[in-house]
């Protein structure tokens, strides 16, 4: 699933050719894509509407539209939302495309059908299911040092499903979660709360470098993930932990181990991260 780098990098990039852009109609060939309206006032809705922003909070794609309406998007975990030229191939899994006014289109592809849209008026946009549960940015203001050493004290929840938790921190991932753990040399099965002071520290910043990091490699492409213009990005070849299972850890030379916690895959080093 796409992470807030990702996200973030999907954001950027079409934040550099949306706005200013009208949607001239819409094909929907998916239409459970569509979680509100119903598929068919969406369509009518969007059409005539002019982009005006492109925004992220956690893993939602926040595009302003005219009229005081809000499109959210969700990619969940293949969803694509690419800016290209008309008389470019079009994938098998494309299910909905915004034709634009200056010729080009905005595709949203999908091979495992589970990504979402929203259409809201701009005030509504806590209803969308998931988005007024959401905890702090990890790049924002909200996440400090004290925060995260207040909320860790309170938490008997392991490492790796908390920081996994939405309501907790927005925007961070399987990839993310488990390249942090490593830098901050903490195994993913540790009790939250057993944290000291200095691990503290050692994870709010290794948090902050792993995002850092990951925008600015543009994004990580393991699978399907690709920026608004159709582009992979490059973070996979700076990955330590991450599906390197068996391979040796960069730090100390032990092979790099997975487990499972609660359905999901955690990468660690067991020199490192004991």
């Amino acid at each position: 699933m796409p992470e807030l780098p990702e996200v973030e990098t999907v954001k950027s990039t079409l934040q550099e050719r949306l706005p200013g852009l009208t949607i001239c109609g819409v094909d929907l060939y998916l239409p459970k894509i569509i979680q509100t309206p119903s598929p068919e006032e969406f369509c009518r809705q969007v059409a005539g509407k002019t982009f005006l922003d492109v925004g992220r909070r956690g893993k939602y794609l926040l595009i302003s539209l005219s009229r005081g309406l809000m499109l959210v998007v969700h990619l969940r975990m293949t969803g694509q939302l690419v800016y290209t030229v008309t008389d470019e191939s079009r994938s098998k899994y494309t299910h909905l495309i915004f034709h634009l006014n200056n010729g080009h289109q905005l595709r949203f592809a999908d091979m495992r059908q589970f990504g979402r849209f929203w259409l809201v008026p701009e005030a509504d946009i806590q209803a969308v299911k998931g988005m007024k549960s959401l905890g702090v940015e990890p790049l924002g203001s909200e996440f400090t040092l004290n925060f995260l050493e207040k909320e860790l004290k309170t938490r008997r929840t392991r490492l790796k499903p908390l920081l996994l938790d939405q309501t907790f921190i927005a925007g961070l991932g399987n990839i993310y979660v488990d390249e942090a753990l490593h830098r901050a040399g903490l195994h993913p099965l540790r009790p939250a709360n057993t944290l000291n002071p200095r691990e503290v520290g050692a994870l709010f910043r290794a948090i902050r470098e792993v995002l850092e990091e990951g925008i600015a490699g543009r994004g990580t492409s393991v699978r399907d993930y690709v920026d608004g213009t159709g582009q992979a990005g490059t973070f996979q070849e700076k990955l330590r932990v991450y599906r390197r299972s068996g391979r040796p850890c960069i730090q100390c030379g032990k092979p790099i181990e997975r487990l499972r916690i609660g359905g999901r895959s955690a990468y660690f080093c067991p020199g490192c991260q004991r």
